[in-house]
This record gives structure tokens, C-alpha cells and sequence, in this order.
């Protein structure tokens, strides 16, 4: 979970030991996309670093399983809730592009992004 700064530290430190760097575990979903934004995606691309991400389905947001009448519990209610009317067109998209393509859900197209 390294930021761009700290990624070209290790991955330099780890080189000069003969080491490389696979991944680099980071917060990357369709809705949370900040390693495009923060230079952390350009520098894994230009060192050969894979991008594992986690939390890839926003805590099941991207899944279309919840909505403003069917939030989440615990804190995941309150960040949903803030961005249900953002959210709704985006999922409505992903199931439109899940039909068109053998059926898949929101979440599978999600992921495939």
C-alpha cells in the first residue's frame, strides 16, 4: 500500500538487492480511483508493478445490491448514503453493459473493468 513516493523508495531498494517488486496493494475501484489521479498508477506502470487492488466493488456498492432504500449497515450506510444519487447512473450503466454481453452483473463488469 505504497504512495507513488514511497513505491519508487522500495522498488529502487529492493532492485539494488536484486529483488523486484510485484505489486503494489492499493484502494482502486470505479469509484475510487486516486491512484490514476496521484501518480501512483503511472509509476507501477513505468516500473513494471502490478496493481492489486482491493476493495475493487466499493464494499459491494459496485455489486447494485444496495440502493437508498436498501443501505448498507455500519459506516458503510453513511458513505453510501452521501453518494447514492452519484452512484445510481453509474450502476444502471454497468447492468446495461452486463446484459449486453451474456448476461453478467453489475459487480462481474465492475471487476472486468
Amino acid at each position: 500500500n505504497y504512495s507513488e513516493k514511497r513505491l519508487r523508495s522500495v522498488h529502487k531498494a529492493l532492485a539494488e538487492r536484486g529483488v523486484p517488486l510485484a505489486c503494489n496493494q492499493v484502494q482502486y475501484s470505479l469509484l475510487h480511483r486516486t491512484p490514476e489521479d496521484n501518480g501512483v498508477k503511472a509509476a507501477c506502470d513505468e516500473l513494471g508493478v502490478k496493481i492489486l487492488a482491493y476493495s475493487p466493488l466499493a464494499q459491494g456498492v459496485l455489486t447494485g445490491k444496495y440502493s437508498k432504500d436498501n443501505l448498507p449497515s455500519g459506516p458503510r450506510a453513511n458513505i453510501f448514503r452521501d453518494r447514492v444519487d452519484e452512484v445510481e447512473p453509474l450502476l444502471a450503466a454497468l447492468s446495461d453493459i452486463g446484459a449486453a454481453n451474456g448476461g453478467k452483473t453489475a459487480g462481474q463488469v465492475a471487476l472486468n473493468w
